[in-house]
């Protein structure tokens, strides 16, 4: 019965040793953490999250495959297109501070061609820039072929890419707003109805602010003709413009700022930090009444704002006087 038992033994590890060993494992869930993936179009720089390999052994590899619209059509040419975006070269160091003309600044960078969205076969990471602002909205799906040393495996429509604009948050964000009417003979200041600002994107070409002022029906105040001044030695538009003077309108005052954020740093006087506020002055010459304010003697109007634009583009910055009415 030993002699039996010993021989079963060995007959059964024989089967073991000639049987092959599987090298690792492969997953059948591989998944996003979310496999919604946001691509706001035109942001310097969005990452998905990496693909959850749910214990697959490494190293593994992924590939996308079969992009296409939600309706199972192809995707739209713009996803294989090279467009040429502008970013900081590879080791570039600029300072904001030092680099402020746009001699120094282009100095720091250089033009290149990219598609807009790139495939990181190594974690599955979905990688948007600039030219994402050429990517037609929609819902995008796709597969991903995964391959270790155990083999590959094909997992159909494994995330959906929504090409979405961004939010007015992603682009603008307003810190300070206040107006006050100042009494031309008491020199006394009265609060005002608070400016509604606005920022309207035109185009996402170029770097450009276009600040327009406007009173309660609409009229756009003249910074060319004198209808905007400022007020002391206080920070106004221009003190904000680093690499192109403000040009003066008839209806506006345009910064080309060349890099965002815009302003792109705080103003700083040896005694004050300003932060990013702008002072202004509409002279009461220019006034043809303020609301629950007597018609004499005169009120000048005295703004005062912060905000900043986050994204290079075109955009207008309203900031209107809702209790203003000009002459």
């Amino acid at each position: 019965m030993k002699i039996k038992y010993i021989l079963g033994l060995l007959l059964l590890l024989s089967v073991v040793a000639c049987k092959k060993i599987q090298n690792g494992f492969l997953s059948d869930s591989i998944r996003y953490k979310d496999n919604n993936i946001y691509a706001k179009r035109g942001l310097p720089l969005f990452q998905s999250d990496r693909i959850n390999a749910d214990g697959s052994t490494p190293p593994f590899t992924y590939k996308l495959l079969n992009l296409r619209k939600e309706d199972g059509s192809p995707a739209p040419a713009e996803f294989s297109k090279e467009y040429e975006i502008t970013v900081f070269k590879t080791g570039a160091n600029f300072d904001p501070e030092k680099d402020v003309t746009l001699e120094l600044l282009n100095q720091k960078r250089e033009v290149v061609k990219k598609k807009p969205m790139e495939f990181n076969e190594l974690s599955g990471q979905l990688t948007f820039n600039r030219a994402s602002g050429f990517l037609p909205l929609g819902r995008y799906i796709y597969d991903v072929e995964m391959t270790n040393g155990t083999g590959t495996k094909l997992f159909p429509k494994l995330a959906t890419i929504n090409v979405v604009e961004p939010t007015i948050d992603d682009l603008f964000e307003i810190t300070d707003n206040v107006s006050n009417g100042f009494n031309d003979v008491t020199g006394v200041a009265t609060p005002m109805k608070n400016p509604i600002i606005t920022c309207t994107k035109i185009s996402s070409a170029g770097a450009r602010a276009i600040l327009k002022m406007v009173d309660k029906n609409g009229k756009v105040f003249n910074p060319k003709a004198g209808e905007i001044i400022a007020r002391g030695d206080r920070p106004i538009f221009e003190n904000y413009a680093k690499f192109n003077p403000v040009i003066q309108t008839d209806t506006a005052m345009i910064c080309d700022f060349e890099l965002a954020p815009f302003p792109l740093t705080k103003y700083v006087t040896p005694t004050t930090d300003w932060g990013f506020l702008m002072y202004y002055r509409i002279p009461s010459t220019f006034i043809k009444s303020i609301d629950g304010f007597p018609s004499s003697p005169g009120f000048s109007v005295n703004p005062r704002w912060s905000w900043q634009l986050k994204l290079e583009g075109t955009y207008i910055v309203e900031v209107k006087f809702p209790d203003v009415t000009k002459k």
